[in-house]
């Protein structure tokens, strides 16, 4: 199977990181230190080579250092099989993200055609027990590694529901104000949900064919009020039907951005949401694997996982068996935890980064 992996990750004024330089070479990267120290804000720069906002949600500025507040710029080489992209990615002032590919200047979005990014971070324990948006948001990251067009889709649909929405509130009775403002929502909202039930599908299939240590979790696509219309016209068709509705409430109530995922524990058939704080863990754990396999089936190379406080909620068991899937199918997984013991059972199969803080700079060494 091919490679995907980043092999040269160059860090300058990002967030607690003044300078640093990391060489792998494609084994998992162990990273530890204590809390606070920067481990994270390396996983963030490595989520950064995939479109969207990063595994913190953060804003540009928010990632610059301080207090120099003078931008930050990350480098990297990625290898995706026999191809070498230079890919830099930086921040001047605060202002929006720049990105060049081989020295030229790219939309964001052309990443998603350079490197298929997989994540898992403390936050998202509450994934089963918080709203449907968090939900949504970590089912569009798993559509966006199978379809790269997701993410221009969902731009382009919230784009036309803001629009729409700004109509509504402002009471505009006129029909002639909506329709071309429906129709993109219903071309593009389309392509959204056939995306996310087709994720589904390869998910499914993924843990069927797998033999693993995580529990299997059943997933279906719900939706808050009614049926999500299964295509472009009958979407367009519920738009215009739900208008008088819509006005009522000042907002679109009809659409993909009105999905929810529903999981079930499904060796026990308990919804996700009830499950005990590590079986909702483990449940997480194995949609990541299932979909790293998937992934790796559809382009021939694993995605690179990112593991934040990996050991968090897994006993010994499960995290040795962790670390034996991601190496057995050659994923390069960046994790940390806080200490070297926590990745004992990786022994020689990876790479350890060290990360301390020293008066509010991070200094990684290699081991």
């Amino acid at each position: 199977m091919a490679e995907l992996a980043l092999k040269s990750l160059t860090l300058s004024h990002f967030r607690s990181h003044k300078r640093a330089k990391i060489d792998c070479d494609g084994r998992p990267v162990a990273i530890y230190g204590g809390n606070g120290a920067g481990k994270t804000s390396i996983l963030e720069a490595v989520s950064l080579f995939s479109p969207g906002r990063g595994l913190r949600r953060a804003s540009a500025e928010e990632m610059t250092r301080r207090p120099e507040a003078l931008g930050w710029k990350l480098t990297g080489l990625l290898h995706r099989d026999s191809q070498v992209s230079d890919i830099e990615i930086w921040s001047e002032g605060g202002a929006a993200r720049q990105l060049k590919i081989d020295s030229k200047s790219q939309p964001q979005l052309e990443l998603a055609k350079q490197a298929r990014i997989l994540w898992l971070i403390p936050s998202m324990d509450r994934l089963w027990i918080e709203g449907a948006e968090g939900r949504r948001r970590f089912l569009d990251r798993m559509a966006l590694s199978f379809f790269p067009n997701h993410g221009e889709a969902t731009l382009a649909y919230e784009k036309a529901m803001r629009e729409r929405n700004r109509l509504l509130k402002d009471q505009q009775r006129d029909a002639f104000w909506y329709k071309a403002l429906e129709a993109q929502m219903a071309e593009h909202g389309a392509v959204i949900h056939d995306n996310r039930q087709r994720s589904l599908a390869f998910i499914a299939a993924a843990q069927m064919r797998a033999e693993t240590a995580f529990p299997t979790a059943d997933l279906e696509l719900t939706q808050s009020e009614g049926e999500m219309p299964q295509n472009a016209d009958d979407l367009l068709t519920a738009l215009s039907e739900s208008r008088f509705r819509d006005l009522s409430a000042g907002r679109t109530l009809i659409g993909p951005h009105r999905t929810d995922l529903y999981g079930v524990f499904a060796a026990k058939g308990v919804p996700a949401k009830d499950c005990s704080t590590g079986e909702q863990k483990a449940l997480l754990v194995s949609l990541i694997l299932a979909n790293a396999r998937a992934l790796a089936d559809q382009i021939g190379m694993p995605p690179i996982l990112l593991l934040d406080e990996v050991a968090a909620h897994l006993d010994a068991t499960r995290l040795a068996a962790l670390y034996d899937e991601i190496c057995g199918f050659g994923a390069q997984a960046w994790m940390t935890g806080t200490g070297p013991e926590l990745f004992n059972k990786l022994g020689d199969r990876a790479q350890y980064l060290e990360v301390r803080d020293d008066a509010g700079t991070s200094t990684v060494i290699q081991h």
